[in-house]
């Protein structure tokens, strides 16, 4: 097995990356990461420099991993920036650094794609040491590997990588025959809640709609850009994301877009836009330009609830943070990342300090279920 450095989507073999990918996970998909490249998203001017890694045998593509240089630790969603600091303090470089992630797109999946017929850890030993030996020719602080699936993250762990722990919250289908089924499952108090918030949006005269993607026109992308580029306005902040990633996707991976538009008196007020894997619903990006009571919480997770249940799909992974999800079904869930430091002093003050943020993170995962709204078996 060879590692083999590409800088750019363009030169790895579309159909060999994707029949690597299936159909499970669309992040990892050739469209979606050429999208963020071809569109300007992902560039050294933006600090995502791409550095993605082949793994190929007798000339056959036997694994990948995106990978990317990265010159700060924006768009990433698991916060290291006191580490940073720490490195400032101390005279030491921590910028650049790589990053094996999915740029802004905080949703677990795997990180190292591997043929079936490999063995798998022998691979991710392989991708290891490369990442290592690399990172001290070309003085490379770290490498820090985002949101892997709990198997991969456990053979990182096996690989001497540190964990770090986070929680998300993310709806599960148990089956249910639709909504209503769903919300049978509440207590008294939360499923009127509930069916309050759905009827108060009509009450103000928004109506829903569900698109699929290839079905979206121009001037409804258009409106959801723009309501997609004022969430990040209102935070002081301009969009990771341009309008060119977002056409492209449309066009590339279309079938696998669910987009959510508000309508009041014929006016697009808020739009909610979804990716669609095998058996899970992602919620992405959403935005309004005026606040409506209840609309944040029908766009973003009632009508994707209600998807899930029509398309028998078993989870919805709506993306970070967000603990009023929790009143709305969604349970808290661990999710990780793995960090390697070159630095051998910075390594072990980060591994201490992770076993006593894990400690913290368990003792909040606790609490935050005990928050559910089902009824108490």
């Amino acid at each position: 097995m060879d590692v083999k450095p590409i800088a750019s989507m363009m030169q790895a073999d579309a159909g060999a990356w994707n029949r690597l990918v299936k159909d499970d996970y669309p992040f990892l998909r050739h469209e979606f990461l050429l999208a963020l490249e071809q569109s300007g998203c992902t560039s050294s001017q933006t600090g995502w420099t791409p550095q993605h890694l082949l793994v190929m045998q007798n000339q056959k593509l036997l694994a990948f991993m995106p990978l990317y240089l990265k010159t700060h630790s924006r768009g990433e969603y698991v916060f290291d920036q006191p580490w940073a600091h720490a490195y400032q303090q101390c005279g030491c470089r921590y910028y650049p650094k790589w990053l094996t992630a999915i740029p802004f797109t905080p949703c677990q999946g795997p990180r190292m794609v591997i043929d079936e017929s490999a063995d798998a850890l022998a691979v991710m030993r392989l991708l290891t040491g490369f990442i290592k030996a690399r990172a001290e020719q070309d003085a490379i602080s770290s490498w820090h590997c985002l949101f892997p699936d709990a198997v991969q993250a456990e053979r990182l762990r096996d690989l001497g990588l540190s964990l770090r722990e986070s929680v998300q919250f993310h709806w599960f289908n148990k089956g249910y025959r639709d909504f209503d089924d769903f919300l049978q499952t509440f207590s008294a108090g939360k499923r009127k809640m509930i069916k309050r918030e759905r009827r108060r949006v009509g009450e103000q005269g928004i109506a829903l709609q569900r698109l699929n993607g290839r079905e979206v026109s121009p001037a409804q992308w258009q409106a959801f850009f723009q309501f997609y580029t004022m969430t990040y306005l209102k935070n002081g902040m301009p969009p990771y994301l341009n309008p060119a990633f977002f056409e492209q996707l449309a066009a590339t991976m279309g079938k696998r877009l669910l987009l959510v538009l508000a309508v009041k008196d014929g006016q697009y007020v808020g739009a909610a836009l979804s990716v669609i894997g095998s058996d899970t619903l992602y919620g992405r990006y959403w935005g309004c330009y005026e606040e409506y009571s209840g609309l944040h919480f029908e766009a973003c997770y009632y009508q994707g609830l209600e998807y899930c249940i029509e398309h028998g799909l078993k989870r919805f992974d709506s993306g970070a943070q967000g603990e009023h999800k929790i009143a709305r079904g969604f349970e808290p869930v661990t999710t990780w990342s793995a960090h390697w430091l070159q630095d051998v002093r910075f390594a072990e003050a980060v591994k201490h300090f992770l076993a006593e943020e894990r400690e913290s993170v368990a003792l909040y995962k606790q609490d935050a279920a005990t928050y559910l709204p089902f009824k108490k078996s």
